[in-house]
């Protein structure tokens, strides 16, 4: 369970109801749809699709180099010269989740063409017992869920469309049990942006 808060479940932003995606001893994932106003989630976007010095990078894969296919941005929330709609939304996500986020990566998706391949979160670089919280902005992007291990039927697979205003949450827990990741597709898709919060160490902590 989401620990030390559950004002998540409550409140006037959450009036829609929770999705409970998945709720067992491996950990839990909630969607949100309609967290954020359609008006508020699109200043946020044209804010931070122009305004976010939008970065691209290499990783090895085999034998080879290849380019990362989408763009990225991270910043801890207490640093000078944070974009303000990053710190609009770090505001309103920690007021209602009860929960100190001090960093946020940021994803932009330009196309169907651009994805992230299933991946749990680096678990040393999180502060146990606190969630990550996935807020969406832009054009809607489908994201699989899926166990880890067997038994790996559809019951332990779920596939989730991920609406602008959404907020995904998932348990610290989760991570240990569950990939998650936003497959290419060849549908007409406009640009999306991700903001993943998280409690990080703190840097000076981290070593």
């Amino acid at each position: 369970m989401f620990a030390p808060h559950a004002s998540y479940l409550s409140g006037n932003l959450f009036d829609l109801g929770p999705q409970m995606l998945f709720d067992d001893a491996e950990g839990e994932v909630v969607y949100r749809p309609g967290v954020v106003d359609p008006d508020t989630s699109q200043r946020w976007f044209e804010a931070l699709r122009d305004g976010i010095a939008w970065q691209a990078y290499q990783r090895p894969m085999y034998d080879r180099i290849v380019d990362v296919p989408r763009r990225v941005a991270s910043y801890w929330l207490g640093a000078q010269h944070v974009p303000a709609a990053l710190v609009e939304a770090a505001t309103l996500i920690r007021r209602e989740l009860g929960v100190p986020f001090n960093a946020v990566g940021t994803n932009l998706y330009r196309d169907g063409a651009d994805s992230v391949a299933p991946h749990n979160d680096k678990l040393k670089m999180l502060v146990p017992g606190h969630p990550i919280a996935l807020l969406s902005l832009g054009a809607t992007r489908r994201m699989t869920i899926r166990a880890k291990l067997p038994p790996r039927h559809v019951r332990h697979v779920r596939h989730v469309d991920l609406e602008r205003g959404s907020l995904l949450l998932m348990s610290h827990a989760s991570q240990h049990h569950y990939d998650h990741g936003i497959p290419k597709t060849r549908e007409p898709v406009g640009p999306r942006i991700s903001l993943a919060f998280r409690v990080r160490p703190a840097p000076d902590s981290a070593g």
